[in-house]
């Protein structure tokens, strides 16, 4: 019976204090007074800048390297380059590809991009092919991003006289076997909306390369690299190649140097 009746007092005296302490807690913050105010941010207090308005640059050898395959030694250069901010850019290209004792190909890009998304931007722009055969002018539209699983997705279409239209998709991945040791495979693929003989060019799938490179980042804006590439002229193209006496292509054994800054 004394138990029973302490036991009630007890629970009598908590019902008492829990609602008051509850009280206590739910009292509201009083709102913060102007001294409040001018203590924690002072006149002085510098804003916070961000990126999008600052101009940036980059240079990227992406591929400088020796071409070794069964018409001899060639070599082959990759060079991008960009300047501005997060969202806009000017964007510089230039590539060749010189075997047999000439240019086999050789280009260059001007583009202005836009991002449009957090991964992906589109780029428009001219693109002027110098070899081989006679020079064409071409207006370029594409796409360049991050496809799912961390793919480097570049999709451009290009149209140029005469009603001549080309599409060119290249994707790379770049699988990190250590921090320092890369492999990088590459495909790359050309399609003619309409021949072009003087260029030795034919219509339809064009030309199609697949292949990696293993590179060593010495540090990440130097990396030596070595690897396997398989470049072949197809169809018309192919067909255009042999009747001039020159090779389709094959495998090449390829090495050189990544740099960027």
């Amino acid at each position: 019976m004394g138990a029973t009746f302490l036991m009630r007092l007890i629970l009598l005296v908590l019902g008492c204090l829990v609602p008051a302490a509850a009280m206590a807690q739910t009292t509201p913050i009083p709102p913060p007074t102007d001294e409040e105010r001018k203590a924690a941010f002072p006149p002085d207090l510098q804003g916070h800048a961000v990126h999008d308005s600052g101009l940036h640059y980059m240079v990227l050898g992406d591929q400088l390297e020796w071409q070794v395959s069964g018409l001899g030694v060639g070599a082959l250069w990759d060079v991008k380059a960009w300047v501005g901010g997060d969202i806009n850019r000017i964007s510089l290209r230039t590539e060749a590809d010189y075997q047999d004792g000439r240019f086999d190909d050789a280009e260059a890009h001007v583009l202005l991009s836009r991002n449009i998304s957090r991964w992906w931007t589109v780029v428009g722009g001219v693109r002027q092919d110098f070899a081989p055969g006679t020079g064409r002018t071409w207006a370029a539209v594409g796409l360049q991003g991050l496809a799912p699983q961390w793919f480097e997705v570049e999709a451009t279409v290009y149209l140029g006289e005469s009603a001549r239209t080309q599409t060119r998709l290249e994707v790379e991945y770049d699988l990190l076997l250590t921090e320092q040791l890369i492999l990088q495979p590459l495909v790359e693929v050309n399609v003619m909306g309409k021949g072009d003989p003087e260029r030795h060019i034919g219509v339809g799938l064009s030309t199609l390369e697949f292949g990696a490179r293993l590179r060593y980042e010495i540090k990440r804006e130097v990396a030596p690299y070595a690897g396997l590439v398989w470049h072949k002229k197809l169809f018309g193209t192919g067909d255009l190649a042999r009747a001039q006496g020159e090779g389709t292509g094959g495998w090449r054994f390829v090495s050189g140097f990544r740099i960027w800054m």
